[in-house]
């Protein structure tokens, strides 16, 4: 059994991680395990709120900084990153606590993901070729026609899922829909992890809205604009790349190519894209009624994680 320490983005999950790490009954014991999709690239630092140098020289950190922006990056990957992170912290005897809000990332160490055909180069690179023709919801639509199931989970502007989608279909002919369905109901194997769910969700939207849009704001004036800037400098980087179409790198991105909306600022335009991001993740685990949920914006915060971490890993 291993403990997910998940909830929507700003919620303070790594502020409380690194609480629980270093200060009451877990202090000294801990190791934390990113579970987070865009932290793992190099570079990319201000707009992924990756934890400092001072941060992860007083709590190791795993599976950051693995790999550049221009390089593929995959749940089933991430999987097997952690299965080996955590038997290596075990192995020293400490406790893994697992980071994130990449849900997708935490289903596939669970065992929940089924074994999706991989797709070319060839086939990518015409999605995305056909994407810069007919913009996203363009695609979505296409997806829709050969796979409503997949179409209906996803946001018009979801690029990246949208391009798996119409990337498998095209490569195999089935609708990933049915690979998923293909791996509903199979019991876990004995190299599944069980995983323990504490998710923080605050009581009042509001709440998470504030913090989102403080958050970017101070990545701002931190250089993310600058950040974005240097990485597309880069050989090998281009618009289409996974790493890009993260929340706020897409933003600053599709502004600095003069391919963002009119009429509102890039602030604006990455405020309300991080809100949507969060309303998807809030959505995602409001279906996980075996989460322990505790409430971010009450101020007994930290503690109602330590009981809920308590009572999920103490024999009854």
């Amino acid at each position: 059994m291993i403990v997910v320490l998940t909830g929507p983005t700003a919620s303070g999950k790594s502020s409380m991680a690194l609480s629980l790490a270093t200060k009451g009954p877990l202090a000294q014991r801990l190791e934390i395990i990113s579970m987070d999709s865009a932290q793992v690239y190099r570079g990319m630092d201000i707009g992924t709120a990756k934890p400092s140098p001072e941060e992860r020289a007083a709590v190791p950190h795993h599976l950051i900084d693995l790999i550049d922006p221009w390089q593929a990056y995959s749940a089933a990957r991430f999987r097997d990153d952690a299965k080996s992170a955590i038997a290596d912290i075990r192995r020293r005897g400490r406790i893994p606590l697992v980071v994130g809000g990449s849900l997708l990332y935490g289903r596939a160490l669970e065992g929940g993901l089924s074994s999706l055909p991989e797709t070319e180069a060839t086939i990518r690179e015409a999605v995305a070729c056909e994407a810069k023709e007919r913009g996203w919801p363009g695609m979505h639509a296409a997806l829709a026609q050969v796979d409503p199931i997949t179409a209906a989970r996803l946001m018009p502007h979801d690029a990246q899922r949208i391009s798996r989608a119409l990337e498998v279909f095209r490569m195999s002919g089935r609708p990933i829909s049915a690979w998923i369905s293909d791996q509903a109901g199979t019991e876990p194997t004995k190299e599944q992890e069980t995983l323990q769910w504490i998710s923080l969700e605050p009581h009042d939207r509001s709440w998470l809205h504030q913090r989102i849009a403080a958050r970017f704001k101070q990545m701002l004036m931190h250089g993310l604009l600058e950040e974005v800037s240097r990485l597309m400098a880069q050989p090998g980087m281009h618009p289409t790349l996974a790493s890009m179409r993260a929340v706020g790198y897409r933003q600053c991105l599709q502004w600095l190519l003069g391919q963002a909306k009119k009429g509102n600022s890039l602030e604006d335009q990455g405020i309300a894209a991080t809100r949507q991001f969060a309303k998807r993740q809030l959505t995602w685990l409001r279906s996980m009624p075996e989460r322990r949920v505790v409430a971010c914006d009450d101020a007994g915060a930290e503690a109602a994680a330590v009981a809920a971490w308590l009572a999920l890993t103490q024999p009854s």
